[in-house]
């Protein structure tokens, strides 16, 4: 969690205090009594009730992966990072239960202690991966066809790995009955001028 804001502010005061979440991010979704659609911005449904928690995300951590001589496959073919829903409950909080979410990328074998390492210090990005290998044992039936985001391709030599994903409230928030929630689009989050160094701090 980087960041809760006061109730009925749009205005993130520790990780971009002049920002307003209702208009400063790139997709929205709106969740309704069971219904999604798509908005460009939130000023017409926003509320003095409402209260917004900013996650850390994987993708902070994909700059200091590529700076370390990994590739990111998604990005080189100008996708969205596939996404998952596993089988996997999520730790319940009060009347809040579902299952995690999870993003792949493709990595190297040989590499995958090198990205363990990387990612285990970043904690405010999600940290290290959750899962190396078999995607079935979190109870994905197959890569192509991810819930969220667009399917990349492994090559010879590659394994899935498998870090949580900051999709998983929306997921949790519908699969508990919550009549009206918005967040980002899946693979459109607020973006901060934050070092992502400094990730590590706000967990």
């Amino acid at each position: 969690m980087l960041d809760v804001t006061d109730a009925g502010s749009p205005q993130p005061r520790r990780v971009a205090p002049s920002a307003d979440l209702r208009t400063d991010v790139p997709g929205y979704r709106l969740y309704e009594h069971g219904q999604m659609r798509q908005l460009a911005d939130l000023r017409t449904v926003w509320a003095d009730d409402l209260v917004a928690f900013l996650l850390g995300c994987s993708f902070s951590f994909e700059r200091v992966l590529v700076a370390a001589g990994l590739s990111m496959r998604h990005i080189e073919l100008r996708r969205t990072v596939p996404m998952y829903i596993t089988d996997r409950a999520s730790t319940p909080a009060g009347r809040l239960h579902g299952p995690l979410v999870v993003s792949m990328r493709p990595i190297p074998l040989e590499r995958v202690d090198d990205v363990m390492a990387i990612c285990a210090r970043l904690p405010g990005a999600h940290g290290e991966p959750i899962h190396v290998g078999d995607p079935s044992v979190l109870g994905i039936e197959e890569l192509g066809r991810p819930d969220f985001g667009d399917a990349v391709p492994l090559m010879t030599g590659e394994v899935p790995v498998f870090w949580a994903c900051g999709v998983t409230p929306q997921v949790v928030l519908r699969a508990s009955g919550c009549d009206w929630f918005a967040s980002h689009e899946p693979g459109h989050m607020f973006v901060t001028d934050r070092d992502d160094t400094l990730l590590p701090l706000e967990h």
